[in-house]
């Protein structure tokens, strides 16, 4: 007689569409039986993706006929409305994070965009509003938030047993590379990885904080997947250079967002243009893209920002332009970006 077991591990090969991630571990299954050769599969979604749906039921029911013995499959996916899906969750071990009103991700589809930059600097500006904020690294094997933030000590251990983040700026801030040693590289599997952001977010002392902002590293890999896996996430801000190069692998991570439900708060243009000593304006990348796409894939344009030699040599030494030069052309942008963001939650 078949066993629950053997089904199970058969359905793990059943990846969501998109991610290389199966359906056992997102936790989609939810009841198996099998009897007489009749096989029965209950799923549960939390997002109302019926293409998703359709193609995970079609492979797995081509999966169990294959076994030996079977000779018949039901497969059910039950799915909530739109109108559910928009207060519940994508995977159904999300949980969360303690005291945290948003979770907000800071994605690129490539490395070499600035995006860490623009994490530290729309947390600041974020800060410099008013708000209460923290920032997490996920960028576990290039982590350069404590340097772009001038936070170097080692988190504390609470009577909890949990990590208290140092902060700075006013924004609490945690990394893999305050865990560290200088210069200690990080050669980890995937599954440490996932291990350490759910980590990061579970087990750490965030207190109250209106946003937390988590700096993703390139691409669509395991770190985006653990925290699209770990918490619900409230949005997805996706950071660009103006160039085709750039802009053709951020469609990528837009899909992957919109893959799993995850609203796109917009895209961010950096490294707009430079302003040339006797004023010229100079776009070395390129201009317009960002805008460009924002409006073919159908979301916000939030904002340009330029490229500045204050803003890498802020970076530099722990202090980000938007906290040294508020007034400076780029301390504009990222105020005027945040204030977008923190709008579309008031």
């Amino acid at each position: 007689m078949l066993s629950q077991e053997a089904i199970q591990n058969a359905l793990k090969a059943v990846k969501y569409p998109g991610f290389s991630r199966d359906i056992i571990s997102f936790g989609l299954v939810k009841e198996i039986s099998a009897a007489s050769g009749a096989v029965s599969v209950v799923m549960q979604f939390t997002s109302p993706n019926p293409e998703a749906a359709l193609q995970i039921k079609a492979e797995s029911e081509r999966i169990l006929k294959a076994l030996p013995g079977v000779n018949h499959v039901h497969v059910e996916v039950r799915q909530p409305t739109a109108g559910q899906a928009a207060t519940g969750k994508t995977f159904s071990n999300q949980t969360q994070v303690p005291g945290v009103k948003r979770v907000l991700a800071i994605a690129s589809g490539k490395g070499g965009v600035g995006k860490s930059t623009c994490s530290a600097n729309l947390a600041c500006a974020l800060a410099h509003l008013g708000a209460k904020v923290g920032l997490l690294d996920c960028d576990i094997y290039g982590p350069s938030i404590p340097l772009m933030m001038g936070v170097h000590e080692r988190p504390t251990v609470n009577a909890a047993e949990r990590l208290v983040p140092p902060s700075n700026h006013g924004v609490k801030v945690m990394s893999i590379g305050l865990l560290l040693n200088d210069d200690e590289p990080v050669i980890w599997r995937g599954p440490m990885i996932t291990k350490t952001i759910n980590q990061f977010l579970m087990a750490v002392e965030w207190g109250d904080l209106d946003f937390l902002l988590v700096d993703l590293p390139p691409g669509t890999g395991d770190a985006q997947l653990s925290l699209c896996q770990a918490v619900p996430l409230d949005g997805g801000v996706i950071i660009s250079t103006p160039q085709e190069a750039s802009l053709g692998v951020v469609r990528k991570g837009i899909a992957m967002f919109r893959k799993v439900n995850v609203p796109i708060l917009g895209i961010v243009e950096n490294m707009s243009y430079f302003t040339a000593p006797n004023g010229e304006r100079v776009e070395i990348f390129g201009h317009g893209g960002g805008q460009e796409e924002a409006a073919r894939q159908d979301v916000p344009f939030l904002g340009e920002i330029p490229i500045f030699t204050a803003i890498r040599e802020g970076g530099d030494r722990g202090m980000p332009i938007m906290v040294s030069a508020p007034n400076h052309a780029a301390g504009k942008a990222f105020i005027q970006i945040a204030e977008t963001l923190r709008k579309k939650f008031s």
